[in-house]
């Protein structure tokens, strides 16, 4: 299972949706790059391969990252996500 990422300006939480194939996540990946780099469409709707009837729609000038990557078996050893962005603990 594969994940795709997306972070918001102004948001600290990201959405994502799970894509069954990296063929499918790269075509989502590609959809939404294409998007931010243009600005068309100005909504971008996506669904989640793993759980039926899950949609997010996005305003595309709202988007700050897009990153995909793959679901491993078991959690991280430090119980974060994989990702490019990281909270710092105080």
């Amino acid at each position: 299972m594969y994940i795709v990422v997306l972070s918001l300006k102004h948001t600290a939480l990201p959405m994502s949706v799970q894509k069954q194939t990296l063929e499918a996540a790269n075509e989502t990946y590609g959809t939404i790059l294409d998007a931010m780099k243009t600005g068309q469409p100005v909504v971008v709707e996506l669904s989640c391969d793993k759980q039926e009837g899950k949609k997010v729609s996005v305003l595309v000038s709202e988007l700050a990252a897009v990153q995909i990557y793959e679901k491993s078996g078991g959690a991280s050893s430090s119980g974060k996500a994989a990702g490019f962005f990281a909270m710092a603990n105080d």
